[in-house]
């Protein structure tokens, strides 16, 4: 476990990731900085939603998103999850391949919480997941649901 880790969200994370090998990378990611978390992945943006539509909107601690996804992309996902009232403070990180400056604006726009660019070199990917999940699991303070007293997404 990394010596400043201290996972305070438990909750499985949601990993939307087409590609085998990036996936797997994500995987190393967690397990570098002790995660404990489950990772439940979909492979496209149906998937996704199919899966989110069978649980809570607080089931998760947060979604990895990609954006180039066989069928629907993730900004698709993304703004169909923005306009669903149930999901719309679930916090939805982007990883994406894409370093255009116009799909950051439109992420930022469509409601993303953060976007990464991912690293051409497997160990600055490594680092830049290992970043992520420490700062989404463990820094962020997420609002509790006053009804359930768990923790619930952050505000829209």
């Amino acid at each position: 476990m990394h010596p400043h880790w201290r996972n305070t969200d438990p909750r499985p994370v949601l990993v939307v990731e087409d590609s085998d090998d990036d996936f797997e990378t994500i995987v190393d990611a967690a397990l570098q900085v002790g995660v404990a978390n489950q990772l439940v992945r979909a492979v496209d943006a149906d998937g996704a939603a199919r899966l989110l539509s069978q649980h809570l909107p607080d089931d998760f601690a947060f979604m990895l998103l990609d954006y180039r996804l066989p069928g629907r992309d993730g900004l698709s996902l993304l703004r169909q999850l923005r306009g669903d009232p149930q999901f719309a403070k679930l916090p939805i990180v982007v990883f994406s391949t894409s370093v255009n400056p116009r799909d950051r604006e439109v992420f930022y726009d469509s409601g993303a919480n953060a976007y990464h660019v991912k690293p051409m070199q497997y160990s600055d990917g490594v680092l830049t997941l290992a970043a992520i999940f420490v700062y989404w699991l463990n820094h962020v303070v997420l609002p509790q649901d006053s009804a359930t007293g768990t923790l619930s997404g952050l505000p829209s």
